[in-house]
């Protein structure tokens, strides 16, 4: 992973021993060899530093370990990182920075091991046979994919997140292992390159850090952060660390006598209490500075303290006494025990005046609580090693597991690495709304959350099929944003569906993959049934009817499998849906299927091939196979050249990946294509009752004055039409302007009316249909 961006090539020689004694040469000979070099000395001493760590493992487990320890180091042979330390030393930190946090044998095991199958060439079979398959596991989770199979690195380095990510939300010690080896990267990154570096101090900060936060893993959250600051800004890092020592100097005597104020408050209560000095981050102070254009004097909450108490109720009693101490600050007080954030975190925080008349920010917290605070998701290991229960950590526990299966849930609708890496970067969220169901149950959603995010974090179906939204009891726009103690209703319809512009503003990954794999699938059934009834159409050209493609019908079954494997698809409905797109020419696949078809002993009937080539049905109407009545959806557009309307004679060409695009029959951008792309050209019809009204343009020449455009819009609406867009177009010298309008009619008899009301208003000189260039 992360930490192969610090390897330096291996030294052919030692290559060569490393391959060697992976396939089978005598490892002692190897072992003594290695044994007299310093570098071995000084791997052996870290191993023995990580065996002091894993005290809280039994000695079958350490045995185990020891085992993992000596694989990775024969598989790494040879390897050096660019500091020139052996590779195996980084492995053992990764494995201290897991044993801190008290994973278990296996993850300290795929922890020793992570690189094994990306830098040494081992495979997972062999890991299986000597580890065993949840080990095995582990490490493949951890592993990138092969960059020879991607054309790009961004598509390599997409695929491969999406693979870790799926890997954690199965197994959430994968995350944890891949936090520990991003971490030691990230304090050895000195040695590499400076684009290298920033490239990962940037992919660090963008998905690493706010991975960490979401699964509360503060300690680590803070420290890559603070580290991405650090390579991608190293004058600024260094201009507010030494503003911070200034700063420490200047600010010593306040703190310290706050910090005295309090502990004796504490004390006249009876309350034992641990009181903690707390310092903003660089990388926080920074961001704080850039967000709200601030100087860092003008910076007031530096510094802070965390009270730690023994017992819940006490922490309320904590905040009762610092309340009689100093004045609160209105609005600054928030309850995280009650209401815990997304990753199962929970404090007190309140805003005091100081005696100097200064904002100070105390937390208080339980033991537990800070546990959680700091080591989040990875605290359920800290106490089960500890032998004890942790309440708080079994929630975060359960919190960063409904996260993980959340990424399961958007992995089912997104098959595409970009888009799945985009929803979950979006759910990557620091801040969050907590809103209420009518019937009381709180749901956290990242700030600037929607309705339609709050429908979709109910249910799919809800979200589907939402229509309007009540908030507080007052009805509201599916746009508006909630906002904490919001209480949320939504109204639903069973006919709606997802409307596309929610995609310009809902937040959550959830409810972006939602919507865009509904619309997806829409237009796929869509493109599917235009593409079934274009064969149908041109296999009846050949004299032949179309065979039914269900799967259930296993008499035609072998045909369509026959036609898929010719064509590349891999079932008859992508194949149906391809011919519905434009990608794949109806006619050639007929003359195909009529070939396969004739084999089977199929013989042209005269009656079908009559209705082919002549466009009848069985009543004796003529009518091409494609018949518009302006619900065929997104497989069917009109024109934007052209813009045609029912009673317009009208023509179809099929873009490539674009389905069936109709124009005007005279329309000049359409004749351009024809003389290009002949083959792609087909005929098509209006439906005699078209279902909804279709755009078009006009062109009105008026006389420049007051209310003019009113009087444009009165006459439009007397005609029972709808104006969609004006365009005033260019200023003219003379008393005359253009507008430029685009309206919905429902047919040319209906534009005819429009026109008329037009030319009867006093304001227009000249209306006429808009027409291509």
């Amino acid at each position: 992973m992360g930490s192969r961006a610090l390897d330096a090539p291996p030294r052919p020689d030692a290559a060569a021993a490393s391959v060697a004694k992976l396939r089978g040469r005598d490892p002692r000979t190897l072992q003594a060899t290695a044994a007299t070099s310093p570098a071995a000395d000084a791997a052996a001493a870290s191993f023995a530093a990580l065996t002091i760590k894993l005290d809280y493992l039994d000695a079958a487990e350490i045995r185990r370990v020891r085992d993992a320890y000596r694989f990775a180091d024969e598989a790494h042979l040879g390897q050096f990182r660019a500091s020139g330390e052996p590779y195996i030393t980084h492995p053992i930190a990764v494995a201290g920075l897991c044993a801190e946090w008290k994973l278990d044998a296996q993850a300290i095991m795929a922890a020793l091991m992570h690189d094994a199958m990306e830098d040494c060439g081992i495979t997972k079979v062999e890991l299986i046979e000597r580890f065993g398959a949840p080990v095995a596991d582990l490490v493949d989770g951890l592993t990138k994919l092969d960059k020879l199979q991607f054309s790009t690195r961004e598509e390599s380095q997409a695929e491969s997140f999406r693979k870790m990510l799926l890997a954690m939300s199965r197994d959430v010690r994968v995350i944890l292992i891949k936090l520990a080896d991003r971490m030691h990267n990230m304090r050895t990154m000195d040695a590499m390159a400076p684009a290298k570096r920033s490239r990962i101090a940037r992919e660090t900060l963008d998905i690493y850090a706010p991975i960490a936060h979401r699964l509360g893993l503060n300690q680590s959250y803070r420290e890559l952060q603070e580290s991405s600051f650090r390579l991608l800004q190293p004058w600024r890092h260094a201009a507010l660390t030494k503003a911070i020592q200034r700063s420490r100097g200047h600010r010593r005597d306040a703190i310290d006598r706050i910090q005295r104020d309090v502990e004796r408050a504490f004390a006249s209560q009876n309350l034992r209490v641990q009181v903690f000095g707390r310092e903003k981050t660089l990388f926080s102070i920074y961001r704080k500075m850039r967000e709200k254009h601030l100087s860092f004097a003008q910076v007031s909450d530096i510094f802070g303290f965390r009270i730690v108490v023994n017992t819940l109720p006490e922490c309320y009693l904590a905040l009762g006494a610092l309340h009689q101490l100093y004045k609160p600050v209105p609005g600054r007080f928030k309850d995280y025990i009650a209401i815990p954030k997304a990753n199962g975190y929970q404090s007190l925080h309140t805003t005091l005046v100081s005696p100097l008349g200064t904002a100070v920010e105390f937390q208080i917290r339980t033991e537990q609580m800070h546990a959680v605070a700091e080591k989040g998701i990875a605290a359920h290991w800290i106490y089960k090693a500890k032998g004890l229960g942790g309440n708080s950590a079994q929630e975060a526990q359960r919190l960063g597991t409904l996260w993980l299966q959340s990424l399961l849930d958007i992995q089912d609708e997104t098959r595409d690495a970009h888009e799945f890496l985009e929803h979950v970067k979006i759910d990557l969220f620091p801040d969050a709304v907590y809103v209420f169901t009518p019937k009381s149950r709180i749901l956290a959603l990242p700030r600037g959350a929607t309705p339609v995010d709050f429908a979709y974090a109910i249910h799919s179906d809800v979200g589907d099929r939402c229509v309007a939204a009540r908030i507080n009891g007052e009805p509201a726009a599916l746009r508006t944003e909630l906002r904490s103690g919001d209480v949320v209703e939504i109204l639903s319809a069973p006919n709606a569906r997802p409307n596309p512009a929610w995609l310009n503003f809902v937040r959550t990954g959830r409810a972006r993959s939602k919507i865009r794999h509904f619309l997806k699938t829409l237009e796929s059934e869509e493109s599917q049934d235009l593409g079934s009834k274009l064969l149908a159409q041109a296999l009846r050209a050949e004299g032949l009817s179309l065979p039914d493609h269900q799967p259930d019908n296993e008499a035609d079954q072998p045909l369509w499998q026959q036609l898929t494997r010719w064509s590349g698809n891999r079932s008859a409905a992508e194949l149906l849906t391809d011919i519905g797109l434009g990608r794949k020419i109806a006619t050639i696949v007929a003359k195909q299927l009529a070939r396969l078809l004739a084999e089977r002993g199929a013989r042209p009937d005269a009656v079908t091939l009559t209705l082919g080539r002549f466009g009848g049905d069985e009543g004796g109407n003529l009518h091409p196979g494609v018949v518009i009545d302006g619900s065929e959806g997104t497989s069917v557009r009109m024109a934007p050249c052209c813009r045609p309307i029912p009673g317009d004679p009208v023509t179809g060409y099929f873009g490539r990946g674009e389905g069936l695009l109709v124009h005007t029959g005279d329309c000049s951008t359409g004749r351009r294509l024809k003389v290009r792309d002949s083959e792609r050209w087909m005929d098509v019809a209006w439906a005699d009752e078209p279902t909804r009204a279709f755009d078009t343009g006009l062109d009105v020449l008026v006389r420049d004055g007051k209310g003019v455009l009113a009087q444009v819009a009165s006459a439009v609406s007397a005609a029972e039409a709808d104006i969609l867009h004006v365009d005033m177009g260019e200023p003219r010298a003379s008393q005359v302007a253009e507008l430029k309008l685009l309206v919905q009619v429902r047919d040319r008899h209906h534009l005819a009316d429009v026109m008329r009301a037009l030319r009867r208003s006093p304001a227009v000189e000249k209306v006429g249909r808009a027409r291509p260039g």
